[in-house]
């Protein structure tokens, strides 16, 4: 592990602005076995319908943690675009990082944080890709440029401009007019859960943790994890 020794910290490093008296005390709301659904499919909706009635910004705004061929985590933030019984289900381009990294290894974390109701989500599981005709659905709804920009952009590879970008979203606009289909390397997974965390902010840091973890029949163990 390496570790910073007194000649490797610069004189700027040294005055490097401290976050450490930047606290909240967490006082919205309590998290307790008696509360929370048997199954974390529900609990989750029970949430997520607690986060559209309070109006909060992207509330469909989900962090998606995969692990590329050296064992390197990576993050970034997409939408979740369905959950059903099955899983959670959002959509991309199958060449992207995400998508080599999900192929090369298809397990995976979401994170989805909703810090005005001082809560958080994690889910992890197996991830993989859904049925053509689901992804041709949904593809069909997007907007028009959105379905363009499915085309134009070669998600994760490096370009030379933003102009080179335009000129691509020109150039299939004119091909595909209004009705672009949807490119064979660009679709849905689905994330299936194995064990889901709901965490709920309490004060002095003693937060509520429940955590589910799937059983082999499909049942689910409820636990308590220490804050």
């Amino acid at each position: 592990m390496f570790r910073y020794t007194e000649s490797y910290i610069s004189s700027d490093l040294k005055k490097m602005i401290s976050f450490a008296g930047i606290r909240k005390n967490y006082m919205l709301d309590t998290l307790l076995e008696t509360d929370v659904d048997s199954n974390p499919i529900e609990q989750f909706k029970r949430w997520f319908e607690q986060v559209l009635h309070a109006g909060l910004p992207e509330p469909s705004t989900m962090t998606l943690s995969t692990v590329d061929d050296r064992s390197h985590p990576n993050a970034r933030t997409v939408l979740v675009k369905g959950v059903d019984a099955q899983g959670f289900t959002f959509f991309t381009n199958y060449q992207s990082r995400k998508g080599r990294e999900l192929a090369n290894n298809p397990h995976a974390t979401l994170l989805f944080y909703w810090i005005e109701l001082e809560r958080q989500v994690r889910i992890s599981g197996k991830v993989g890709k859904i049925i053509e005709t689901e992804s041709d659905a949904y593809f069909i709804s997007r907007p028009l440029g959105s379905r363009i920009g499915a085309w134009a952009s070669e998600q994760s590879s490096i370009i030379h401009n933003r102009q080179e970008l335009e000129s691509r979203v020109a150039y299939f606009s004119k091909q595909f007019g209004n009705n672009p289909p949807r490119p064979s390397y660009w679709g849905g997974y689905r994330l299936v859960p194995d064990a889901i965390e709901f965490w709920q902010g309490r004060p002095s840091r003693l937060h509520d943790r429940i955590q589910y973890l799937r059983n082999p029949d499909n049942t689910w163990n409820i636990v308590r994890l220490s804050p």
